[in-house]
């Protein structure tokens, strides 16, 4: 959500921002928002002039009574009487009014960094930089699931009995490996100065609608029958809605979190679920990494988080590479985001397994996130947030990438020590 203050001085600029995501038809929010915020200030200074007025009345009545004029004093109560009926009045209309606004403000697009790719999808998304050389082995590369069975190491028909498709057994050395790359995810974000979190898999509406669109939110979140939780699509969720309305000394940043949970999507759209396969699930685990920090200083984290993911990546010999999103291919409330694709050698080419995103102050000013400052008003910081590593999506880069010629899975060494020594699983 952008700043009314921002909107009331540079409506145009909005509406720029708006066509270059391709949403025009928000357009007419903009001037939307303008009357009824002119309309919502003149209620507020006119509750305001009454609520004078019918103080100094009100001190009037007693001395006019004082006084023996009675029938003034009268006057002057039933002054006060009408005032407070019009001040009910105004009051409601008032709440009306900015719940019209913040409805509308709501869906209104952050404002995009200069430096995004004009676009109006995915497939105007722009490559960065590549990381390894992609290996096409001589040998046939079989379908991840295929390799995993193998393996013994996964079991999706009893999944689709007990829970239907989307779900999954891993079992043996898949899950073990699976655990492993977790594991070593917490340590590498550990190792980087971040403190590690694992926070609440549940979270309140009120939490939701602060970190997310209403679309991501439809399309998203899976709601608890009858209380007001929502099981959570990313840890990132609980993490920056664990400081809601609350005021953090500016010493304190920047905050740098990982955390680690279990994250459940119902993958509403165009996508689908798989009914074979773990690129595409409700069910995954996550190590995230999430922070808070200065507004001018998030673009230096915002580099910093996804050069991470690339280098976790390249320390299990993936090769990746960075693809900026363009500006329709944002959600509405990030400001820049770049995502971090693995090879896939079975198809030749790169999938996402991890994104990393600049959000502004947008999820801040929603959720009221403030920052204390000495001798200075408080502000909104910026959030940010990245994946570090999300099996079991991972484990298809995993496993193609570390395939031999034989069967066998080569165990890199970093991870070696989370595997129990193992070098290679047969």
């Amino acid at each position: 959500m952008i700043d009314i203050k921002f909107l009331r001085e540079n409506p145009e600029i909005v509406k720029e921002n708006m066509r270059k995501k391709f949403q025009d038809e928000k357009i007419g929010l903009v001037d939307e928002v303008i009357e009824l915020d002119i309309q919502n200030r003149e209620a507020k200074a006119k509750r305001d002039s009454l609520r004078s007025m019918r103080n100094t009345v009100s001190k009037q009545i007693g001395m006019l009574m004082g006084q023996g004029k009675r029938e003034e004093a009268e006057a002057a109560k039933k002054q006060v009487t009408d005032a407070a009926e019009e001040l009910a009045a105004l009051e409601t209309k008032i709440e009306e009014l900015e719940n019209e606004v913040k409805n509308r403000m709501m869906v209104i697009p952050n404002i995009i960094d200069e430096s995004v790719p004009i676009g109006k999808d995915d497939s105007e998304n722009v490559e960065v930089e590549r990381f390894g050389d992609p290996v096409v082995p001589e040998f046939e590369v079989p379908y991840h699931v295929d390799i995993m069975e193998r393996l013994n190491g996964i079991d999706l028909d009893s999944a689709r009995r007990t829970s239907g498709n989307g779900f999954y057994y891993l079992c043996g050395d898949i899950a073990r490996l699976h655990s492993a790359i977790i594991s070593y995810a917490r340590d590498f974000m550990i190792d980087k100065g971040f403190t590690y979190y694992i926070p609440p898999f549940m979270i309140r509406g009120d939490v939701v609608t602060g970190v997310m669109s209403f679309s991501e939110m439809e399309n998203m979140m899976y709601k608890i029958e009858g209380e007001d939780l929502y099981l959570i699509g990313t840890s990132e969720h609980s993490m920056v809605g664990k400081f809601i309305n609350t005021i953090t000394d500016e010493a304190e940043l920047p905050k740098a979190m990982t955390s680690y949970s279990p994250c459940f999507r119902k993958e509403v759209g165009a996508h689908g679920i798989e009914e074979r396969g773990v690129y595409r699930i409700h069910q995954f685990e996550k190590q995230e990494m999430v922070v808070i920090c200065k507004p001018e200083e998030s673009m230096d984290w915002f580099h910093k988080m996804y050069s991470y993911t690339v280098e976790f990546f390249r320390t299990l010999d993936i090769p990746v590479r960075t693809l900026e999103c363009c500006s329709g291919d944002l959600a509405d409330l990030k400001v820049k985001s770049i995502d971090v694709e693995a090879w896939s050698p079975r198809q030749q080419k790169y999938f996402e397994v991890g994104s990393c995103s600049n959000l502004g102050d947008a999820q801040a000013r929603r959720l009221g996130i403030r920052i204390r400052r000495k001798e200075k008003d408080n502000y909104f910081p910026h959030t940010l947030n990245n994946t570090v590593v999300a099996p079991p999506r991972m484990l298809i880069a995993f496993l193609e990438n570390n395939l031999q010629a034989d069967g066998s899975i080569r165990i890199p060494e970093a991870l070696r020590m989370y595997m129990g020594g193992k070098e290679v699983i047969k």
